[in-house]
């Protein structure tokens, strides 16, 4: 029989030697195999692991339930969230009030492009928003997560290298395995009615899109925030606001701060 995957995560009530021994011994003793173990946060582990039915999976809850040594916090199939906390060694960050928004600072970027490396290799229509602050590498971690993906990244509007506005594709970049990146400002700001056709276009696409700065890009097109299955938010420091006022000044972007071009 095929056996299945399974995250435990369990809370350190006593530490002790040989706890994680103990642990251990159990899980062979229940014919369960660890695929990955880590620490992912102060006082947690969590387990990657294979059992062949759940009947071995309530016999282990049931005993670890027993044990004043540790507290199990989940026992569940794994999630993605579970599967790159194990990997990484610490969890996302994910909004409390609004589930679909997960937040990273700079010295996670790791973390980031992997997340969204696995969101990209998902089939189908995705809308992901990401925010965040100017230079603090938005774009990168997009273009490294398409690369990770195996998937090639189109520039529908950028300011990567220069600030590029896209007015039409051609024949094969109409490819669903394209990540398509959108700078929300460059097209709020700077695009032609042409260059929101061709937007309106990709959003039916049955492909990934990303959209940098989706607050300024749904404040100008029928789109809106529910329309996205994922908003990442991206900062230097936990504290860091994001805010737009350096947009609202006209200062972010210039014609002598960068070249241009449409195609």
């Amino acid at each position: 029989m095929k056996k299945t995957e399974w995250y435990l995560e369990y809370e350190i009530i006593k530490n002790r030697p040989g706890l994680l021994g103990d642990i251990s011994s159990l899980l062979g003793m229940l014919s369960i195999n660890i695929v990955t173990i880590n620490g992912i946060h102060e006082g947690r582990r969590g387990l990657l692991i294979l059992a062949k039915d759940k009947e071995q999976i309530e016999r282990l809850e049931s005993i670890l339930n027993t044990m004043d040594t540790i507290r199990v916090i989940k026992l569940r199939e794994p999630k993605l969230r579970d599967r790159l906390a194990v990997r990484h060694g610490r969890y996302i960050q994910r909004d409390a009030d609004d589930k679909k928004t997960f937040r990273f600072v700079r010295d996670e970027i790791g973390l980031l492009v992997d997340f969204m490396a696995e969101l990209f290799k998902q089939e189908g229509h995705k809308l992901i928003g990401i925010r965040g602050m100017p230079r603090v590498g938005k774009t990168e971690s997009v273009v490294a997560s398409s690369v990770s993906a195996n998937k090639r990244w189109l520039f529908v509007s950028s300011t990567l290298l220069k600030q590029t506005v896209r007015n039409q594709l051609i024949e094969d970049e109409y490819n669903e395995n394209n990540i398509f990146i959108i700078d929300g400002i460059v097209s709020t700001r700077r695009a032609s009615e042409r260059h929101w056709q061709l937007v309106r276009e990709i959003m039916q696409l049955p492909a990934v899109k990303v959209v940098e700065h989706p607050d300024i890009f749904v404040q100008n097109t029928e789109f809106s925030l529910d329309d996205f299955h994922y908003i990442i938010e991206l900062r230097n420091d936990p504290d860091e606001e994001i805010t737009y006022e350096i947009v609202d000044k006209n200062h972010m972007f210039s014609d002598s701060d960068f070249g241009s071009f449409n195609f």
